[in-house]
Formats: C-alpha cells, sequence, structure tokens
C-alpha cells in the first residue's frame, strides 16, 4: 500500500482566498491583488503582497461567520453595540501606550477612525 503525499492548503494562497471570499467581495480582493502583484516585482514590495494575502484571509473568515454583514452594517449605522477597548481588554492603555511609543505612525492626535 503506497502512502499519496498530503497536503494542506495554504489559506494565504489567492485562489484559496478567492474561492472561499463571498461573492460581493471578489472583485475588490482581485483588484488589491493586481496591484500588489505589479508592486512586488520590486522586492520591497513582496511584504506588502504577504500583507494583504493574510488580511484577505483573515477577510474570509470574518465574513464567514454568521451575522457578519449585518454587524458591519450595524457599525457604519451607529447603531452597533459597543464596549471601550480598556473593559474587554486587559491592560489595554499599558498596551496601547507602549506600541505608541515604539512603532506607532504619526498620524496628530489620533491614528485614523480612533476619536479621543
Amino acid at each position: 500500500m503506497s502512502a499519496g503525499l498530503v497536503q494542506d492548503e495554504d489559506p494565504n494562497d489567492p485562489e484559496v482566498i478567492l474561492r472561499d471570499l463571498p461573492e460581493r467581495e471578489r472583485a475588490e480582493f482581485l483588484r488589491q491583488y493586481h496591484e500588489a502583484v505589479d508592486a512586488a516585482h520590486d522586492p520591497a514590495g513582496y511584504r506588502r503582497l504577504q500583507r494583504l494575502l493574510h488580511a484577505w484571509r483573515l477577510t474570509v473568515i470574518a465574513t464567514s461567520r454568521a451575522g457578519y454583514y449585518e454587524e458591519l452594517e450595524a457599525v457604519r449605522g451607529g447603531t452597533a453595540r459597543t464596549r471601550p477597548a480598556e473593559e474587554v481588554i486587559p491592560g489595554w492603555q499599558k498596551w496601547l501606550a507602549a506600541a505608541q511609543a515604539s512603532s506607532w505612525p504619526s498620524y496628530g492626535a489620533d491614528p485614523p477612525g480612533v476619536h479621543g
């Protein structure tokens, strides 16, 4: 009896991502993917491509959850039930201060999307 090679799928494989994405997300994925592939001809752009594929893999996971689009709409509409990060993430203020002190990009008073 011969054993064939069993290979796990790479979740960051663009074909796997495209297959697993909801139809409504595919055009945007392909647009961003093609742009990142073009930039990856430069060695510095390769890391961007890797980050993009990872981000879209996370999008596949998020969109597969029941109620994802409804919750997204609630966030956009300001009707989502939310709690401050410091209430649900132990040590949030220390983590945030460390991140800001070390490598947080300079956006002014707050990073994009964060309002004091």
